[in-house]
């Protein structure tokens, strides 16, 4: 059997979606013309790819196999016209991604590392940014994809697709000062000594936005450049810090996890396209690379609150 990479793309996007409306609009195309290819391709392939219900759709076990290939067919289509392509774009030339600094702690290396290792004629400069400067830069067409948050990308007429959760927790030495709490507000944890992101990183500022003018007063002991320190510093007992949790790595030493309960710590990333970027002459990589940064945000450990522990309020690392 032969199968139109198109149809593919459409498919695996429906897949990846849970929803045909979704997957067409990633690819374009009306629900009744997208509809018509998946049966088209249910046809061809002489089963049924998909269980349709009320909530949206989910791949049958032949849908699930062929997901699976066709990423993998895309894939090495991806590799093969880079390497072509390679010839006629610039070696100078690379794909531009953008992304703040919790994206860039761990989802974008997870997803730089496979795709570089995939696609060695394609070079990415990547970027810290804030969502505003980002989302210019993609209007503007000088960036491929970034990296956003979601409630500063709304209604910027952008393509954009949800690409995991993101939201910020109350860390601290296991066994200090959250041993026995669940939750706790801004307010409450600007009453203890904290430790800090530098005053112009991307996630301090967004922080310090949505707190406004009328914030309560915190020390800081300390800033620092990246996560990984600030998570570091926290586990010590140095002080509390406001991270996202998945900015927190499984294997590392035990600490104490709270949920900040403040509306703005919910927060969602967004995968956004630059203005031709899925019409460009370097489309095709430039959906690879997409493709591997869903692929690093669904393999990032869970994101959800587990049950304390027996006899501690504290939230244990997942």
């Amino acid at each position: 059997m032969r199968y139109d990479l198109d149809d593919l793309r459409l498919f695996l996007g429906i897949v990846t979606e849970g929803s045909i409306t979704a997957g067409a609009r990633r690819m374009h195309l009306s629900l009744p013309s997208a509809s018509a290819r998946v049966r088209a391709l249910e046809h061809h392939a002489g089963v049924a790819l998909l269980v349709r219900g009320r909530r949206g759709v989910r791949p049958t076990p032949a849908g699930t196999a062929l997901a699976r290939h066709a990423r993998e067919v895309l894939d090495r289509t991806a590799r093969l016209e880079s390497a072509v392509a390679s010839y006629a774009r610039p070696r100078t030339e690379p794909l531009t991604l953008l992304g703040g600094g919790s994206a860039l702690h761990r989802l974008v290396p997870r997803a730089l590392v496979s795709f570089l290792r995939a696609h060695p004629d394609i070079d990415v400069t990547v970027s810290e940014s804030r969502t505003p400067r980002t989302l210019r830069m993609l209007a503007a067409g000088e960036a491929d994809l970034g990296v956003v948050v979601d409630d500063e990308a709304r209604d910027r007429g952008l393509d954009t697709e949800p690409l995991g959760d993101d939201s910020l927790v109350v860390v601290g030495q296991a066994g200090g000062i959250l041993a026995g709490r669940t939750a706790l507000t801004y307010s409450e944890v600007a009453e203890h000594p904290l430790v800090g992101l530098d005053a112009g990183s991307s996630l301090r500022r967004w922080i310090e936005k949505h707190l406004g003018p009328h914030a309560p007063a915190a020390r800081h002991r300390t800033t620092v450049a990246d996560l990984g320190t600030l998570v570091a510093l926290a586990s010590a007992g140095v002080g509390l810090a406001v991270v996202p949790r998945r900015a927190l790595d499984p294997d590392q030493p035990p600490l104490d996890v709270c949920e900040l309960r403040e509306p703005w710590a919910r927060r969602h990333h967004l995968l956004a396209w630059g203005a031709g970027a899925r019409t460009s002459p370097a489309s095709t990589a430039v959906e690879a690379l997409a493709e591997h940064l869903r692929e690093a945000a669904r393999s990032l450990p869970p994101t959800e609150p587990t049950s304390p522990r027996p006899g501690s309020g504290s939230t244990p690392l997942v």
